[in-house]
């Protein structure tokens, strides 16, 4: 498939999405020349927003329902899933009884690509893995490109990019089955970790694992796959995978891999070996989880062929991620920190080890992903000095878990404002309020980055009030 290939096509976008999630792959295609139908069951004034940026294209918009015929021979040559729609969703099952291709904004993107592309993936760290892999190899190449699940359009990179340019990729479990549907993978492909994640959506986490390793699934002996030698679910990868296997984490085994011994990475691969060594005081590569993520990039930026000081100088500009245990602000010597992309248990856990030598002050709670919540409960019975809950339908089941707990607990409160002031009101110097839920936003929230901008305002109007004070 070429990019002329569109021209003159009848395309099917299912989903708009009221953050804007269709809104770049509905402007790419209609610019190339596609006739664009955008169908989402939301009703027009919930999309509002999106159905606004596109103004001015040639798109027809079929809003707060489906029209079947838009997904039939007689009204689509292509049908375009958004990732919020889910694989089994019917309008999909009926295009593929038709015989009408349905493909994925990444699907697009791989075909259409002209050079191989870096895809990161994982249930947690991969926004971070990605970030320094872009960073790491934009010291050695400055066309370095960095797109896919954290919000930015893949698509709109097609006009920025030759075969020679580097494109990382972040890469989410449903954009991994549309890959697969199509027997796509990238030529270097990283699986940052598998945990249980999302089992409101898949059949259970069995099913979910596997999704995450078919990022790997369709490589050649001519590619690439970095894992993570210390996670159980991927360390069978090493002798079913069809590309070069890269090793990474505190278990390397043999001469080849990228080893992590505290604060220090050790690479050995064919002919070379040196060691890299993690700034101890960068707030923004605190734990152990952040030099897995940093170990899982660097592997990946050298089997791309960057030199080892490119690692350095991308380690050296990391600044951190949004939403990612980012540091709001410091108040009077108490710490606020955003991490509300830990929507699952273990990104909350690794929150909380990352914290550890600090007074923990955490902010949880918020909706059932159909989530093992014990592990979370017993961490923060043995980590936390307050916690803080927003309303929701995991919150009863996560109180149940702690029992009794030998610390106060604030809540539950349907807004963040009242939860932050909370943990602030008994957080002294040296402590961290630390908002990481390890469940989902929905009910108070319209997702995790709305939960994220409500804590940045509650605290940003903490620093207000304290300056005035």
């Amino acid at each position: 498939m070429t990019i002329d290939d569109l021209r003159g096509k009848r395309v099917t976008l299912l989903g708009l999405g009221s953050h804007g999630g269709g809104v770049g792959v509905a402007r790419f295609l209609a610019s190339h020349g596609a006739f664009v139908t955008v169908t989402d069951a939301k009703a027009p004034e919930a999309l509002s927003t999106s159905v606004a940026a596109l103004d001015g294209l040639p798109v027809r918009f079929v809003l707060g329902g489906h029209d079947e015929s838009d997904f039939t021979r007689s009204g689509a040559d292509l049908v375009v899933r958004n990732p919020g729609v889910p694989r089994t969703a019917a309008m999909l099952d009926l295009a593929r009884r038709e015989g009408v291709p349905v493909e994925m904004e990444m699907s697009l993107l791989f075909r259409l690509a002209p050079g191989p592309l870096i895809g990161v993936s994982g249930t947690k760290g991969k926004t971070t893995t990605s970030t320094l892999l872009a960073l790491m190899l934009s010291a050695w190449n400055p066309d370095t490109r960095l797109a896919g699940n954290m919000g930015i359009p893949a698509l709109e990179l097609l006009d920025a990019i030759d075969a020679e340019t580097p494109v990382v990729l972040e890469i989410s479990s449903w954009q991994i089955e549309a890959l697969d549907e199509h027997r796509l993978s990238p030529h270097i492909a990283v699986l940052t970790n598998v945990s249980p994640d999302h089992l409101n959506t898949y059949a259970g986490y069995a099913e979910y694992a596997e999704t995450k390793r078919r990022l790997a699934k369709h490589q050649t002996p001519d590619d690439f796959l970095i894992f993570n030698a210390d996670d159980r679910e991927l360390r069978s990868l090493a002798d079913s995978a069809p590309a070069r296997t890269i090793p990474f984490g505190h278990s390397v085994g043999g001469n080849q891999g990228m080893t992590v011994s505290g604060r220090t990475l050790l690479w050995r691969y064919d002919d070379q070996a040196f060691e890299i060594t993690l700034p101890e005081l960068a707030f923004n590569l605190k734990g152990d989880h952040q030099a897995l993520n940093v170990a899982a990039a660097a592997a990946a930026a050298l089997s791309a062929g960057a030199p080892q000081s490119a690692i350095e100088a991308g380690i050296a500009a990391f600044e951190g991620v949004p939403n990612r245990g980012e540091l709001v602000a410091e108040i009077d010597g108490v710490m606020f920190v955003n991490d509300t992309a830990a929507t699952a248990p273990a990104a909350a856990i690794a929150a909380l080890e990352r914290f550890a030598d600090q007074r923990i002050h955490l902010i949880s709670g918020g909706a059932n992903k159909a989530l093992d919540l014990k592990p979370l409960a017993e961490s923060i019975r043995e980590r936390v000095q307050t916690l803080s809950l927003i309303d929701g339908s995991a919150t009863p089941a996560l109180l149940e878990l702690i029992g009794e707990p030998a610390f106060p607990v604030h809540g539950p409160y349907r807004d963040m404002a009242t939860a932050v002031d909370a943990a602030r009101s008994v957080a002294l110097p040296g402590d961290v309020v630390l908002l990481s839920p390890g469940v989902a936003s929905f009910g108070v929230f319209t997702d995790e980055f709305d939960r994220g901008d409500q804590f940045r305002a509650a605290v940003e109007r903490l620093v207000e009030r304290t300056a005035n004070a």
